[in-house]
């Protein structure tokens, strides 16, 4: 089983800056890309940026220039820094991971969601 935790959310006056975090952990042979999506209520949910194993990123146009997403693959992190934040970013973020449980096999794992309040 593979867990994805998050961290960092919270709330953030428009203009300002969060960091979200998501540490990936148990039976990981691999883990191939990750990325952040967020959900508003009654809105699907909508990519905001990912990262491949070897370091490609894409953004969301909503985004582009405001986040900038990382990894460490050591260490089976990913962290999306967030500056110039506007009210409607304001939604619940979430971590995703496609990762190899072995050799051959990909599944794709989601972590519980962390909120950003973004007030104007």
């Amino acid at each position: 089983q593979v867990q994805l935790v998050e961290s960092g959310g919270g709330l953030v006056q428009a203009g300002g800056s969060l960091r979200l975090s998501c540490a990936a952990s148990g039976s990981i042979f691999r883990v191939n890309s990750m990325g952040w999506y967020r959900q508003a209520p009654g809105k699907q949910r909508e990519l905001v940026a990912g990262i491949t194993s070897g370091g490609r990123t894409n953004y969301a146009d909503s985004v582009k220039g405001r986040f900038t997403i990382s990894r460490d693959n050591a260490k089976n992190t990913v962290t999306l820094q967030m500056n110039s934040l506007k009210p409607e970013y304001t939604s619940f973020y979430y971590c995703q991971a496609i990762v190899a449980v072995n050799g051959y096999k990909y599944n794709m794992y989601w972590g519980q969601g962390t909120h950003v309040t973004v007030s104007s």
